[in-house]
């Protein structure tokens, strides 16, 4: 079948090709029933008709691995640019409801006024602005674990006065992301493989006036919201509005790859990962055809093991047969 030409159609730099299953690395090793169960998670909200189609079907159907090899082909869309994965995981922060000197970072809500404007202002002009006291969420302690919880997109809140506060991603201002831990490297303070974050919190810490300026080196800003609607057990909220699974959620860019759509994986890398993913977010830094970022869950060992994910790969969205079909040239269908 496409195994026997893998039929292709490319137009300007963006190739598409239709494979067969039997060409996708450890398909068959995978537990399919587990990515069918992360893609129930965010199906329901799908509104084609093929989409709707497929979900409906798939609350019923024993076999996942049969459900998605019977109605979907895997698709690889490239753009020129290479395949790339990297990893992400909710952090929590230590926070507060109320300004003190010792809670001084504004956690805001996006802006009216940065709403349709791209780019606004930059993370310096913001931050040497005047406060934004009508959308503060909340203050945070450290200005190194607020970028990395604007990184990541979402997280948790620990609060000073008791209790959590859950925040999803709400926009940015638009400005591309620049890495403060590159920058160290670039200016030859930290060799590749020592620039974490907790290094880099500690030299901010240490150097409080170039530890500002670092800070200010990425231009790019992330602002949030309150999530009410998920419980702790469950995880945080994508950009499909739904809660995440570790390990089969991944980010990807929406310009190419459908929100809820199923997506096989191939990382390279020690150790390398082939599994069957559902694109449920997406992240300001995650741009091209080839760009995913994978979810790893909650907490400290979630993020260590986030952190370390940056490997080459390729990745193939799961369309359903016909749309995947409707992409090719008349003479290969």
């Amino acid at each position: 079948m496409w195994a026997l030409f893998m039929p292709t159609f490319v137009f300007s730099e963006i190739s598409i090709t239709v494979y067969d299953y039997e060409d996708l690395k450890g398909w068959s090793q995978d537990r399919h029933e587990d990515a069918l169960e992360a893609f129930l998670e965010t199906c329901p909200d799908l509104d084609a008709e093929d989409w709707k189609s497929l979900c409906a079907k798939a609350q019923y159907f024993e076999n996942a691995q049969l459900f998605f090899e019977a109605f979907f082909l895997p698709v690889k869309i490239t753009d020129g640019t290479p395949g790339k994965f990297t990893g992400y995981y909710e952090p929590e922060l230590s926070a507060s409801r109320y300004q003190s000197d010792r809670f001084r970072y504004p956690i805001y809500k996006m802006p009216d006024e940065a709403r349709g404007q791209t780019p606004w202002k930059t993370r310096r002009e913001i931050g040497e602005g005047p406060i934004l006291r009508d959308y503060v969420i909340a203050w945070a302690e450290d200005p190194v674990d607020l970028m990395y919880l604007q990184i990541q997109g979402s997280g948790r809140l620990k609060l000073e006065e008791g209790g959590f506060i859950r925040l999803g991603y709400s926009g940015s201002n638009g400005h591309d992301f620049k890495s403060i831990g590159t920058e160290l490297v670039r200016q030859g303070i930290y060799e590749p493989h020592q620039a974490s974050q907790r290094v880099i919190k500690n030299w901010v810490k240490r150097n409080p006036i170039d530890g500002k300026e670092l800070i200010y080196h990425n231009p790019s800003y992330v602002f949030f919201r309150e999530v009410t609607e998920v419980p702790p057990s469950k995880g945080p909220q994508g950009a499909m509005n739904r809660s995440l699974t570790p390990l089969r959620s991944i980010a990807i860019d929406p310009s190419y790859v459908p929100l809820g759509a199923p997506v096989w994986i191939e990382k390279q890398g020690v150790p390398a990962m082939n599994r069957l993913m559902i694109a449920q977010d997406t992240g300001s830094v995650i741009k091209g055809a080839q760009r995913a970022d994978v979810f790893f869950g909650f907490g400290q060992a979630a993020g260590q093991k986030a952190g370390k994910l940056k490997d080459k790969g390729s990745l193939f969205v799961l369309l359903p047969s016909k749309r995947a079909l409707a992409l090719l040239p008349e003479r290969t269908k």
